[in-house]
């Protein structure tokens, strides 16, 4: 991780102020955290009450045999780090993705970092990004020493608002940082469009959103991805991956990777992930110690493959979620996008009934989360305008179980219990 370095860049370290809404209850402010009780192995789907957020030994089975083979080839190979097994996987990468360079490093918050210095961003620079996301997507902006700059979604959803991007540009911005949040792409056709006319690095935080591509064929959503068949971390600079374990192409443990078609931007990733050198004991600059090891990237190449139809599998879950949900008052699904591959199906749920419905769900044995219950302005940086459109969404969302192998029973247990803890929760309670 980063935050060694991060300390020297920022040169004194940071504290935030305490968290707001005291009012939540134990129970639901520790929904706001990343818990292993929400994450199942071997979950029993006959006994339906029991719905986990994500069941990833279910999605590791089938795979055992594979997974068996590549630890023991890496075992036999002797070489750990970085090596040939991570430049197969990082060729296997880039060809899937659709671009000239993928460089494999430690996590995702890396890529964002190296991502960032690799494009010129440093201190004092701007950077526009949304408030709405987890704390890496700002946390790796003032790590650099530049400064964040937030802007309010879009009010159909939970991505940023290009006319708010353009708004915020001035003399000091030097990158978008948009995020395709739970799976879904951002605008990336005017985002771009705006980074061109103001000369701006564009860095895809698609962290989420592996696989994720634009239509092949003209659709209702066209104007946000006009590029036939382009994938997320091909549409802009670069863009940051993650391989956390939970992620929709997951690794053993942490796991990052850069993308981008600019040879010059690859070289510098390159030798940031190994201290700034290119060649032993020769550092041209100060960098990090990121280089992603050789088990991850053999793990990764066996469920690359398979990726395209547990993607399918995740739409299929989701549109079920989509029919099941229709006529619940008081549930807002998320709108269908093309290239979604909901890595999170995420509702919203007005008048203050947020964590009580997630309450009465935990109790009737379904597992939910709040990804994510504070707007990132709170941690630094400077945001341009009030930001309502965000703020509403983290008072209101909850993502509910989603993975390639839930049931329909399942699901439609995750339906009942979801209709009965709205009933429970009652009417709208506030702004």
């Amino acid at each position: 991780m980063l935050r060694r370095h991060g300390a020297r860049s920022l040169g004194r370290s940071r504290s935030f102020p305490p968290r707001s809404g005291g009012g939540r209850t134990p129970a639901a402010d520790a929904r706001h955290h990343t818990t292993s009780a929400l994450v199942a192995c071997h979950v029993s789907h006959a006994d339906p009450p029991n719905v986990p957020l994500l069941d990833l030994a279910a999605e590791l089975d089938p795979l055992r045999p594979e997974l068996d083979a590549a630890w023991h080839r890496v075992l036999a190979s002797g070489q750990f780090v970085l090596g040939p097994e991570v430049a197969d996987f990082e060729r296997e990468a880039a060809a899937y993705l659709g671009v000239r360079h993928a460089i494999g490093l430690n996590s995702g918050t890396d890529a964002l970092t190296i991502g960032l210095r690799a494009l010129g961003i440093g201190p004092g620079d701007e950077v526009i990004t949304t408030p709405f996301s987890f704390f890496a997507t700002s946390e790796t902006v003032l790590l650099i020493g530049a400064v964040p700059v937030f802007v309010d979604l879009a009010p159909d959803g939970f991505l940023l608002d290009p006319e708010a991007v353009a708004a915020a540009v001035n003399e000091h911005t030097r990158a978008i940082l948009p995020v395709h949040l739970y799976g879904e792409l951002a605008a990336m056709d005017a985002l771009g469009a705006i980074a061109r006319r103001h000369d701006l690095r564009v860095l895809e935080d698609a962290a989420q959103a592996f696989g994720a591509r634009c239509p092949d064929a003209a659709d209702e959503f066209a104007d946000r991805c006009a590029r036939r068949g382009r994938s997320a971390g091909a549409l802009g600079h670069a863009g940051a991956f993650s391989f956390y374990p939970t992620k929709n192409l997951g690794a053993l443990g942490d796991g990052g990777l850069l993308t981008t078609d600019d040879d010059a931007i690859a070289a510098r990733a390159r030798r940031l992930r190994n201290h700034g050198g290119e060649r032993r004991y020769q550092h041209l600059e100060p960098g990090y110690n990121s280089r992603l090891g050789a088990l991850q990237a053999a793990w990764l190449r066996v469920k690359l493959p398979h990726l395209d139809a547990r993607t399918q599998a995740r739409r299929r879950v989701a549109a079920r979620y989509d029919a099941l949900l229709a006529g619940i008052d008081g549930v807002v699904p998320p709108r269908p996008t093309a290239g979604h591959v909901y890595h999170q199906y995420t509702v919203r749920l007005p008048g203050g009934r947020r964590d009580a419905v997630a309450e009465g769900l935990r109790r009737r044995g379904v597992a939910s989360m709040v990804y994510y219950p504070e707007t990132l302005d709170r941690y630094g940086g400077r945001s341009h305008g009030d930001l309502p459109h965000a703020r509403r969404a983290a008072a209101e969302v909850l993502s509910l179980p989603i993975y390639p192998t839930l049931s329909e029973e399942a699901q439609a247990h995750v339906a009942a219990a979801l209709r009965s803890a709205v009933a429970e929760a009652g009417g709208p309670r506030g702004g």
